[in-house]
This record gives structure tokens, C-alpha cells and sequence, in this order.
């Protein structure tokens, strides 16, 4: 198929891709990395009458750090993502949800921050950074705002940024393994480089013999990534223990009211959740 005919901007700076977006009409889409938009556009699904391509601008790429805080531009790469030294030392569980994005090609294309923008429940990436406590910066014409990720996706393939904002960056914490973290994210999926299913993305903090922390995120439980609350609380202050990862594990799912379709039913991505929390856990705790 081939998409409608569009007008296209491809600004260099976030100051000329705000006032594109701003000129470019009643339906403007931003191109990220594409591999979202370009298909339901050749499927005609979408028929934006500007597409304002974001590729161009630099000063939207690269990983740094602020601090104890990891700062990665909306428009970095996957597999930058990959290959960055920050990533690879303060954010593993950023790196290892990448991996399983779909394959080599699509990593290379797409971006960090149109997988979060576009916010599909059954991607890696939104569980990830609901897991992390991440912050979004977002600019638009009235300035610039700052939006946790817990606020941030409001509903299926729908976020809170307003008409003619960008996200140009999200602020993530470190989260080193001298410091007593440990990390892993579990996905299931029907096939190699396909959606999620369901996936887990945890966090854990030891001090002491104890699990001092627990950050879990959960992917395609509901129409926007979740955390897992009862599993987090039982965990708080617990021992460091395959039995207390086994009882925590058994709340993931509570107050979780995932989909049926054809790849699952919602009891079985909840039986999912369970399974892969405990295992998510228990590999982030070492044990």
C-alpha cells in the first residue's frame, strides 16, 4: 500500500520541530524511528496531513549523566541504547527489555522514546520505566513540564502530552549493583521478536540479608503498563528468600485486568504474571 500524500517537515533543532508541528495543520504526526507510523500509514489507518521527522534533530540523541540520574534523548536508538557504557553499568534492565524488542533492523530504526510515546501496553519499554520511577521531559509551546511515569501513560496507545508538545528526554535512576540492586525483565511471547505476551520487569534492593526495595513492572495486563502493588508491599523489609519471592510472586496479578485475544486468555496472562514475576525476582535477588 502506499500512504496518502503528506507534507514533510525535518527540522534540526526541538525549536524548529515545535513550530512544524504548530504549522503543520489539523493532523500533524511526529515521526520517531517510523516502525509504528510507517505501516498504519501505508495501511492508510493513518493519513496525517504533515509528518514532522525528528531524525535530524542531534541534540534529541545520546544517553548522559546528571548525578545519580541516567538522562536518555527521546531519540536514541535502540541499539544505541545497547551499546552505551551508562546503560550497560546503571541501567541493565533498560538494557535487557531492549534486547527483546523485535530484531536487529527494527532496533537499529527505532527509538527510545517513540516506543514510550507510542505506548502500547504490550511493549517492553513502558513497564520498564514504570518500573524505574523514570521522568518524562516533555516541551511545548507553553514550556517545559516534567511528568512521572506513574502519570505519564493514561490509557491504550494514549499519553498525557498535550497538542503540540515533544518528549525530548527521560530521567532514570541508577541503579547500580554496588549499591545492592539487582535486575531482570521476563518476557513471554507465542514467537521470537514478537509482542509481548506478558513480561515482568523487576528491580530489587538487598541490604542486609533483606529485601530492602522491589520495583516490579508489568507488561500487557491492562490497557497501560501496570505495577505490581501487593507483590512490591509483601517484599518491602522481607527476608531474602526463594519462599518470600514465592509469596510476593503469587500477588502480581491482583487488581490486573488483562485482555482475551487470540494470542491468550486474561486468567492465563494472569497465571503468566505469577510465573514470570517469581521468576524475575528471583533472579534479581540473586537467589
Amino acid at each position: 500500500m502506499i500512504p496518502a500524500a503528506f507534507a514533510y517537515a525535518r527540522p534540526t533543532t526541538v525549536d524548529e520541530a515545535l513550530e512544524a508541528i504548530a504549522s503543520g495543520g489539523e493532523d500533524v504526526k511526529v515521526l520517531a524511528g517510523g516502525q509504528s507510523l510507517i505501516p498504519v500509514m501505508r495501511l492508510r489507518l493513518a493519513a496525517p496531513e504533515t509528518v514532522v521527522d525528528l531524525t535530524r534533530v542531534a541534540g534529541l540523541r545520546g544517553v548522559r549523566e546528571e548525578g545519580d540520574v541516567l538522562v536518555i534523548g527521546a531519540m536514541t536508538t535502540h541499539s544505541d541504547i545497547l551499546a552505551d557504557p551508562l546503560i550497560a553499568q546503571y541501567g541493565q534492565l533498560i538494557a535487557q527489555a531492549t534486547e527483546t524488542v523485535a530484531d536487529r533492523q527494527v532496533r537499529h530504526r527505532g527509538t527510545f522514546g517513540g516506543a514510550l510515546v507510542h505506548a502500547d501496553p504490550a511493549g517492553d519499554l513502558p513497564a520498564v520505566a514504570l518500573a524505574l520511577d523514570a521522568e518524562f521531559v516533555l516541551v511545548g509551546p507553553n514550556g517545559r513540564r516534567t511528568v512521572g511515569a506513574a502519570d505519564f501513560f493514561v490509557d491504550y496507545l494514549t499519553t498525557t502530552l498535550e497538542e503540540g508538545e515533544l518528549l525530548v528526554e527521560v530521567r532514570v535512576p541508577e541503579l547500580a549493583e554496588a549499591d545492592g540492586w539487582g535486575v531482570r525483565y521476563e518476557k513471554f511471547n507465542r514467537v521470537a521478536q514478537a509482542w509481548s505476551i506478558v513480561a515482568v520487569a523487576a528491580a530489587v534492593r538487598r541490604e542486609g540479608g533483606r529485601i530492602a526495595e522491589a520495583r516490579i513492572g508489568l507488561t500487557n495486563m491492562g490497557t497501560t503498563p501496570l505495577r505490581a502493588g501487593a507483590a512490591e508491599a509483601a517484599l518491602a523489609g522481607a527476608d531474602l528468600s526463594l519462599e518470600a519471592v514465592t509469596a510476593a510472586a503469587e500477588l502480581a496479578a491482583e487488581g490486573t485486568e488483562p485482555s482475551s485475544d487470540l494470542n491468550a486468555q486474561g486468567d492465563y496472562r494472569q497465571h503468566l504474571a505469577r510465573v514470570l514475576t517469581k521468576r524475575a525476582l528471583t533472579a534479581a535477588a540473586g537467589l
